[in-house]
């Protein structure tokens, strides 16, 4: 993704509402004058192919279908600052581990000018938290979340959700603060509480047995066929072919979520003589 196009391109379902007030906000006059400019250069391309290459409509249907990718890519990562915002204050101190997740993971996948445009994203929402005050950003961050809910597949906020913890971990501890932010934004969601209590035991479960049956979301005194049905339930939700258009850098990330996820069963399996 080319960073100027997550600026000034298509934004998706998140272009009104509260996250495009957010939005507008965060990003300024380059959110104001982005969209305009981009599909005023747009119009000047089509013009152009149209007249070299006769190819109108087949360029048109391609580009529609660029603008819907765009569009639900840079909406997922437009929400994801959003709520990593909001989760990365949540215990009232801004941690360098937590921020520096997030910096790696836009540097790594989107070049370092992305880095430094979502860097500058979340510094900004940082001060409407401020301004806003915590009750009425908190309420904020909730109606945002009901929007992402109505316009976001389930599997894709699932992802949003495990990126927001992995942000809480960084720091080798999640305190009852983080958690429940995370859990109110999962509700928000139209997720569970249940799905943050899996997600935070991932990265224990390769070490731990009790860490293991939590990440399905069972008790370690269900039946051979519980865990089995609990293991399949769980890998039907996060199967990363769920999150393929969202690009290789999300999908990777649901790789691994997966994996682990896997190792977890594999741990009970084992226990159990499965």
């Amino acid at each position: 993704m080319a960073a100027g196009k997550w600026i000034g391109g298509f934004l998706g379902f998140i272009t009104g509402g509260p996250l495009g007030a957010l939005a507008g906000f965060a990003l300024g006059y380059l959110f104001d004058l982005g969209l305009d400019a981009v599909n005023g250069y747009d119009d000047y391309n089509n013009r152009e192919y149209d007249d070299q290459h006769h190819q109108r409509r087949s360029y048109s249907d391609q580009t529609t279908q660029q603008r819907t990718y765009e569009g639900q890519r840079n909406s997922f990562l437009f929400s994801l600052l959003v709520l990593a915002s909001y989760i990365i204050r949540a215990d009232g101190k801004v941690m360098h581990s937590e921020m520096e997740l997030l910096r790696n993971f836009l540097r790594t996948n989107f070049g370092e000018e992305a880095r430094r445009q979502g860097e500058e994203i979340v510094l900004r929402l940082f001060e409407q938290q401020k301004q806003m005050g915590a009750s009425q950003f908190r309420s904020t961050i909730r109606s945002a979340c009901a929007q992402i809910a109505r316009n976001m597949d389930y599997s894709q906020r699932l992802q949003l959700l495990n990126f927001l913890v992995m942000i809480a971990q960084a720091d080798g501890k999640v305190v009852p603060e983080e958690i429940q932010a995370l859990k109110e934004v999962a509700v928000s969601l139209s997720l569970s509480t249940e799905d943050v209590e899996s997600m935070l035991n991932l990265r224990d479960s390769s070490t731990s047995i009790e860490a293991a049956y939590k990440v399905l979301g069972i008790e370690p005194s269900a039946t051979d066929d519980e865990v089995k049905a609990a293991y399949r339930k769980m890998a039907l939700k996060h199967h990363p072919d769920r999150v393929a258009t969202l690009g290789d850098d999300v999908k990777k990330a649901a790789e691994k979520k997966f994996k682990e996820i896997n190792d977890a069963k594999e741990k009970i399996y084992k226990a159990r003589g499965l």
